[in-house]
């Protein structure tokens, strides 16, 4: 058995996964997020609950590098900056694999959701902002800096977007660029267009409902957002191969604006089908954990193959 994680700012969820990758009961507890010596009581607590562990498989909202392990989580002050698999190995005396929520919502979409039976996957986050992960043969590509999949990041957002054309300002970005998609590509940036393009603010949900329910400047807010992800989008399924990208955050919750996505993308794509490859993802409440425990799978698999 392989005990899971999913650690977020507020909460740190745990449940414990067979060999076939099933989740058992969850458990949750608050996060100790400044004090690290009660971070890790909590998680041994958890560890010893759940009954005896091969290791233990941690998705978490941050940047881990491959090369040395240490983690980027300004939500957890106190594990921030840490090698923390290294750190957790040590206090627990079983080996630990961290991944980033991303990348276990892709690898969770591979091998147990609409991703499923496909050899190249991109998962996709439009949530707060964007995010992504590649599964290339149900392996989880991470790449120098762990950064593959972060296709959010890069001055690339076109300036004129919808129909006909708006302007569309290059905004500034938390990770020092401007332009980035990640600005006007999640719930977040949703918003702003429709404040930018309409000086009205309405929330992401707001915006879909009006949108839905004919709302002409709402319906000028969705054009302008799906061209802006739909030709990046489209880029990547070209350069990737990938044959399916299942969506995850908030956002995947509108099955209207996936659709619209979708269609966008596959009008823009250079193998033309008629199968969606935009799609709502489908592994579960708990991708978080369920891609946790496939990761952990495979490392027990690579460590004893």
């Amino acid at each position: 058995m392989i005990t899971c994680f999913d650690i977020g700012g507020s909460a740190i969820k745990c449940a414990v996964a067979t060999a076939d990758g099933q989740i058992g009961d969850l458990q949750r507890v608050p996060t100790p997020a400044h004090d690290f010596a009660a971070f890790t009581a909590a998680m041994q607590a958890l560890i010893v609950a759940g009954g005896p562990a091969r290791g233990v498989a941690i998705s978490i909202a941050g940047v881990i590098d491959p090369a040395d392990g240490r983690i980027k989580c300004a939500n957890i002050p106190c594990i921030d900056g840490r090698v923390l698999a290294a750190d957790l190995a040590e206090v627990f005396g079983l080996p630990v694999w961290i991944i980033n929520d991303a990348d276990s919502f892709a690898l969770a979409e591979a091998q147990a959701g609409a991703a499923r039976g496909h050899a190249n996957v991109f998962g996709l986050i439009l949530g707060t902002g964007v995010g992504g992960g590649l599964v290339i043969g149900g392996r989880l590509i991470g790449g120098p800096g762990g950064f593959a999949g972060e296709w959010g990041h890069g001055p690339v957002a076109a300036q004129f977007a919808g129909t006909p054309p708006q302007a569309i300002p290059r905004f500034r970005c938390g990770c020092g660029q401007t332009g980035c998609l990640d600005t006007v590509g999640g719930a977040r940036g949703l918003e702003r267009l429709h404040l930018t393009l309409h000086q009205t603010a309405l929330d992401s949900r707001a915006i879909i409902a009006a949108w839905q329910a004919g709302d002409a400047d709402a319906a000028q807010t969705i054009s302008c957002f799906i061209d802006l992800l739909s030709g990046p989008l489209a880029m990547l399924v070209n350069t990737l191969g990938a044959s399916i990208l299942p969506v995850g955050g908030g956002l995947a919750n509108s099955a209207a604006l996936i659709a619209r996505l979708d269609q966008a993308v596959r009008e823009s794509i250079l193998r033309k089908t008629d199968a969606p490859i935009i799609v709502p993802g489908q592994s579960g409440a708990e991708p978080g954990l369920i891609g946790a425990a496939w990761l952990g799978l495979q490392k027990l698999e690579n460590r004893h193959g």
